[in-house]
């Protein structure tokens, strides 16, 4: 796809670690969700990656929680895509991380393809277990958002379609910028992108300040986008500004129109990423 297509714009709204403290615009209780995914999917966001907190505003994987979310985030915003998190860094058996992906309001579900670290934290995602997560979404019905931190996962890519636990179309976060895994770099990029299949729909995201540059590559390379404050609480590098999940969103809208590129709404998304038609997923020959 060229710098003419659509841009899809994944937005990550809460995630797992930034608290109110952290910055107070950070969208913790399902109502709170709700309300800023309607500001987002009006501000052009088309895919909401959504992570579920407790009471304490805890990470948590409980199927009410994430229901009333996935409930209240549908009411606001009847066409967007939701895409729910099954992450491994806080709840590690199966049965956790698997518990959201039988909600029937769920279209997408992250899998991140390896283990790796996070600054303060592992992400342990053993081959088993991306396998019974890969085919716990496709008995689903449910497209797993590819999550890349490094050149190996994307290639690992190929042996799941060949071994038939993943199958197309496929859609693909890469990120950039964590400490301890790839470096938010065009080189880093352009390889992880070589090395995915070629008709993977992928988007970029940058990890903390790294997150409008490599948003920006995304663009000018006919990619996508995922963003928010999930992955970066700041409007500035300096970190005076505290970001808000909108403004991050009408940023990069605005560099993208810029470039020549508009906004994909959700019905054009899911075309895109070959969702559109309700076909049942298949494998590559």
């Amino acid at each position: 796809m060229g710098h003419s297509g659509k841009l899809i714009i994944n937005a990550a709204l809460t995630g797992m670690v930034p608290e109110k403290q952290d910055n107070p615009h950070v969208p913790i209780t399902p109502e709170e969700i709700a309300a800023d995914a309607r500001r987002c999917t009006d501000a052009g966001a088309s895919i909401l990656h959504l992570h579920a907190r407790d009471g304490e505003g805890r990470p948590s994987c409980q199927a009410e929680i994430y229901g009333e979310i996935l409930q209240r985030v549908r009411d606001a915003c009847p066409d967007v895509i939701l895409c729910v998190s099954t992450s491994g860094r806080v709840h590690k058996t199966f049965e956790e991380r698997s518990a959201v992906l039988d909600d029937p309001a769920v279209e997408m579900a992250s899998l991140t393809l390896g283990s790796l670290n996070f600054p303060k934290q592992e992400s342990v995602n053993s081959p088993e277990m991306i396998r019974r997560l890969a085919l716990r979404m496709r008995e689903r019905g449910i497209l797993p958002e590819l999550e890349v931190f490094e050149i190996g996962m994307a290639e690992y890519v190929h042996y799941l379609l060949k071994k038939d636990v993943l199958a197309t179309p496929l859609y693909c976060n890469i990120l950039l910028g964590n400490l301890g895994t790839l470096g938010a770099s065009a080189l880093n990029l352009g390889a992880a992108v070589a090395a995915l299949p070629q008709s993977t729909t992928w988007a970029a995201a940058g990890i903390g300040r790294f997150q409008q540059d490599v948003n920006r590559m995304a663009v000018e390379m006919g990619g996508h986008v995922r963003v928010g404050l999930e992955d970066n609480l700041w409007l500035d590098r300096e970190r005076r500004e505290p970001a808000t999940n909108v403004r991050l969103i009408e940023r990069i809208v605005e560099f993208a129109r810029s470039m020549g590129r508009d906004v994909a709404t959700p019905s054009e998304s899911r075309e895109i990423i070959g969702i559109a038609s309700g076909e049942p997923a298949r494998t590559l020959a």
